[in-house]
């Protein structure tokens, strides 16, 4: 017989609840909760378990709260809402357990609507300020993007946890808030390791890659030993930005701590060194790794594409394949951008339209990209046009991208110009698109056309992004922006690089008055001159 779940909507069910006036809780009973012991943890007894909630007279709220608990281990979550229903019905009042083990299934289920009407059913109850519940509460608008009925639930919960202050952290992170969750981080009354990996992950993913190593670093000076899970956030923070001598006392670290890695630390370290341009010991670890996946091969494929060794990649994808690993989409994407990098025009073709024909549904917009890019840097511009025009779907900003970026390398002013037109329409504040068909100008002489494109920008008030370059020097790292001013050690920078200008410009000018002497020495003499 299959099971009748109560669909009445739940704020009857409360209001049933609430206002019964004698809410009396029923005498313990054995059959729910000997059956549960026996059974809950088999697949078989999910049905059974709603026969014994609905036809059990007797429930009381542990009971009914262990067979709501175990429908949501076995990921029934709808059948654990509509049992909270159920019991509401029943006129079986939750207390903080129930709520903590039913709001997660809203979660779960990215149900929006049914947590808020869980959480006033527990804001009714008096129960939201319960840590255990006001924990879920947090948990459910953090991963649903809810940020400030998040931030209200962890106001309202009284003296919140460390897993209190690690939810709401993670949702300011999540937000890219990363002032409120520094500030979050620095009030805790506690911190353990899952904080830290909170903090050096959420602020690498916001691209602060330096802030994250610091961050590792302190987590060491304050004693705490790192996890599994948090290694690979801080080597990957390192890779970001090629700090090839920080990367390695963290590898060192994760051996002395570890003993042992998982394919997770494995393949960070394999996509780190490949990031750093060192492929050798980037193997090196590969060739180490047990149970390599997908992502391990990936690592390495792309590693060449990025250092631009387009025929070892290739090369490495033909050992992939032997090895009956199935390539997906950013194995494809690898090939295309070695391929890009190296020139492999015709071998770019062949993979893309190999996929195209075998597995269509791997590829998507970026492959394509990657396409109009091989072309147009190859300056094979009909080409890249007929590609674009016969693309599936309206080309969006980073085809143009790609498109101007080879027009602006072979000084193709006519299409850069088209392409820039096309940015600039999907983006009219791109500031980079004017930047790049000035430099074309700028680099085939076309001054007027340079000050006509600066003008404009001016005008309409754009700047341009300034560069930024990095250097390690005794496992620190130095980074610069153009004409920074900002770096505690400025003035002796600069005397030491006027200084190298200086002696520079002494070179140059002793070598051009030595080249003037020697050939002035090879000039014949006048007559009146070798008359004398």
């Amino acid at each position: 017989m299959k099971p009748i779940f109560c669909r009445y909507p739940l704020s009857q069910c409360l209001q049933r609840t609430v206002h019964t006036s004698a809410c009396t809780l029923p005498t313990e009973t054995g059959k729910a909760n000997a059956y549960l012991v026996r059974h809950s943890k088999t697949s078989d007894a999910l049905l059974n378990a709603h026969q014994v909630f609905d036809e059990t007279s007797d429930l009381n709220v542990v009971s009914a709260t262990t067979i709501i608990g175990s429908f949501a281990r076995q990921h029934h979550h709808e059948e654990a809402v509509h049992l909270f229903s159920r019991m509401l019905v029943l006129n079986i009042r939750p207390n903080e357990y129930t709520f903590g083990t039913v709001i997660p299934s809203s979660t779960t289920l990215g149900d929006l609507s049914i947590g808020k009407q869980l959480h006033a059913f527990a804001i009714k109850m008096g129960l939201h300020s319960n840590v255990f519940v006001g924990s879920a509460m947090l948990d459910l608008y953090a991963k649903l993007s809810v940020i400030q009925d998040a931030r209200r639930a962890f106001e309202d919960t009284q003296k919140p946890n460390v897993v209190s202050y690690t939810t709401l952290i993670c949702a300011y992170l999540k937000n890219e808030m990363l002032e409120d969750a520094l500030e979050l981080f620095k009030v805790m009354p506690e911190r353990n390791v899952v904080s830290w990996n909170a903090m050096i992950g959420g602020i690498s993913q916001t691209g602060h890659n330096e802030e994250a190593v610091n961050f590792f670093i302190e987590m060491l000076r304050n004693g705490l030993v790192p996890s599994q899970s948090t290694f690979p956030c801080a080597i990957i923070a390192a890779a970001n930005i090629a700090a090839l001598g920080i990367g390695r006392s963290f590898h060192a670290c994760a051996v002395k701590a570890l003993c042992k890695f998982d394919v997770f630390i494995s393949n960070s370290l394999i996509s780190f060194y490949a990031k750093c341009g060192s492929m050798e010991d980037s193997l090196l670890v590969f060739d180490r790794l047990r149970g390599r996946n997908i992502v391990s091969w990936n690592a390495v494929i792309c590693g060449y594409a990025q250092n631009g060794k387009g025929e070892e990649a290739i090369s490495f994808f033909k050992k992939m394949r032997v090895s009956e690993c199935k390539p997906n989409s950013v194995t494809l994407l690898g090939l295309l951008w070695a391929c890009n990098h190296a020139g492999l025009v015709d071998k770019g073709y062949s993979y893309f339209n190999q996929a195209r024909m075998e597995d269509p549904y791997i590829l998507k917009p970026e492959h394509y990209a990657c396409m109009v890019d091989l072309l147009s840097r190859s300056g094979c511009f009909r080409s890249a046009e007929e590609f674009i025009s016969d693309l599936p779907f309206e080309p969006g900003i980073g085809f143009w991208k790609a498109l101007l970026g080879g027009c602006q390398i072979h000084s193709n002013m006519e299409l850069g110009e088209f392409a820039a037109r096309k940015i600039l329409a999907l983006d009219p504040g791109d500031v980079s698109s004017y930047v790049m068909v000035s430099n074309a100008h700028s680099a085939a002489g076309r001054w007027q056309n340079v000050s006509t494109i600066r003008r404009e920008m001016k005008d309409k008030g754009m700047k341009r992004i300034p560069g930024c370059s990095w250097i390690e020097i005794r496992s620190k790292v130095h980074v610069f922006t153009t004409a920074d001013k900002n770096h505690h050690q400025m003035n002796e920078i600069y005397t030491v690089r006027i200084n190298q200008e200086l002696k520079i410009a002494m070179m140059i000018s002793h070598s051009l008055l030595h080249q003037h002497l020697a050939g002035a020495d090879q000039q014949p003499k006048s007559p009146s001159v070798q008359g004398t």
